[in-house]
């Protein structure tokens, strides 16, 4: 059994709101065992995914972590809205991958701008948007670099130390948005963001996101 199998079965119990002693009597088997299996500590039988994908509504595919989708539809290009609808990209017969991966990242974007308006905090808004900035800044510098052509006139700050500095006010942003996030609202108005919830508040964007968030992590696991 992969890893991502405890953290969604866990997921789709809390997203009922089940504690562990309901889930396991709806799922036919002990407290302790599918603690063994939220914990990742045990491995289940096919026929606890197949059940337990029957409980929840979901597809084993989704189960396993190999989609994102509760249904098991593995997301392509035209199944992804625009963050842009008004841009009138065509799409082309080349390389589908900028395609896809432009509508992913704005679609995300847009979910979070959409977050930021609830939470109403300006100084919120301020970092998320830093952060963003200087990531976009970050990749557009390694672009322009890679030609020799481009003259390092553009920027001020010394190609030597733009890396660093970037990676510094970057970190220094995320750990003000975690500090920032709990303050700007009451505990009950902060906006719950399990899978159902996004998918609900944000029909348009929320598969986006989710697939940036597995593609991610999926990144993160090869560093």
């Amino acid at each position: 059994m992969n890893t991502t199998f405890p953290r969604v079965l866990t997921l789709l119990r809390k997203e009922r709101g089940l504690s562990q002693k309901q889930a396991a009597a709806e799922l036919k088997i002990s407290q302790a065992l599918l603690s063994h299996y939220e914990k990742g500590i045990r491995e289940c039988g096919l026929d606890f995914v197949v059940r337990a994908a029957d409980f929840y509504e979901v597809s084993c595919d989704y189960l396993l972590g190999r989609t994102v989708d509760k249904s098991g539809a593995v997301i392509s290009v035209d199944d992804i809205p625009d963050g842009e609808p008004t841009d009138g990209e065509a799409h082309s017969s080349g390389n589908v991958v900028p395609v896809l991966s432009r509508k992913l990242v704005l679609n995300a974007v847009n979910l979070l701008f959409g977050l930021l308006q609830r939470y109403n905090s300006k100084e919120l808004t301020v970092e998320v948007s830093a952060y963003l900035n200087t990531a976009l800044y970050t990749m557009f510098r390694a672009l322009y670099a890679a030609d020799k052509r481009n003259s390092e006139a553009l920027f001020s700050v010394p190609h030597e130390l733009y890396q660093a500095a970037a990676a510094g006010t970057m970190s220094l942003c995320a750990a003000r948005v975690a500090t920032l996030a709990p303050q700007a609202l009451p505990n009950e108005q902060v906006p719950v963001l399990l899978p159902n919830e996004l998918a609900k508040v944000y029909p348009l964007f929320a598969t986006s996101m989710l697939n940036l968030l597995k593609n991610a992590e999926h990144k993160i696991g090869k560093v």
